[in-house]
């Protein structure tokens, strides 16, 4: 199955997709890990992106989708794959969706998880309070002005892709706000109703 994981920073997506790869076998991927790995095999796409970083610009849209391209050949992602954090924006859905269909293949969900915003917001707060109480420094991207920015983000590039996968008839929504065994076998159950994956 190939689905991807949609849903604000702080909702779950990290925790279930862990899950996920246990339980049905099938690999996270992480567009920084596949960059990385890119450029460190030296493939045609990587070594593009490799010279864009190195004079500091942003990867482009086209490159990131050819290295997910080249990702998904690869043996372990055969069987389907859990995208986390891509597509970040419509045109990237746009272009992946073109990338699959010149493959052959397509998506089989898009799983959201629905959020109550101002209680991640709560949790983030807590969770710094929490560590600066035991004496720990707090991570930078863990203090809820830093996560306000994210969520900020989010909404602005990453939101519309709710209405174009609910378009193509993809969307799937979980509660992220529920325990996250709850969450989890909510997922499961979504999954198992999939068609088997084609092509």
């Amino acid at each position: 199955m190939r689905i991807i994981l949609l849903g604000p920073p702080g909702a779950g997506k990290g925790t279930q997709s862990t899950r996920i790869v246990e339980r049905f076998g099938i690999p996270q991927l992480s567009t920084g890990d596949m960059l990385r790995a890119a450029v460190a095999a030296g493939t045609p796409v990587g070594l593009k992106a490799k010279s864009l970083m190195e004079s500091g610009a942003l990867v482009p849209d086209e490159v990131v989708v050819g290295i997910v391209g080249d990702r998904i050949e690869e043996p372990d992602a055969k069987g389907g794959f859990i995208l986390d954090g891509f597509p970040r924006t419509v045109a990237q859905a746009v272009a992946l969706d073109e990338m699959l269909a010149a493959k052959g293949l397509r998506l089989d969900a898009v799983v959201e998880f629905k959020v109550d915003e101002d209680a991640l917001v709560g949790r983030i707060a807590k969770r710094a309070a929490e560590t600066e109480a035991r004496g720990e420094a707090v991570r930078k991207d863990d203090t809820p002005e830093v996560f306000k920015t994210r969520l900020d983000a989010y909404r602005r590039q990453t939101a519309p892709l709710s209405a174009h996968y609910a378009g193509t008839g993809l969307l799937r929504t979980v509660d992220g706000m529920a325990p996250i065994d709850a969450v989890t076998r909510e997922i499961e159950t979504l999954l198992r109703g999939l068609q088997p994956v084609s092509a």
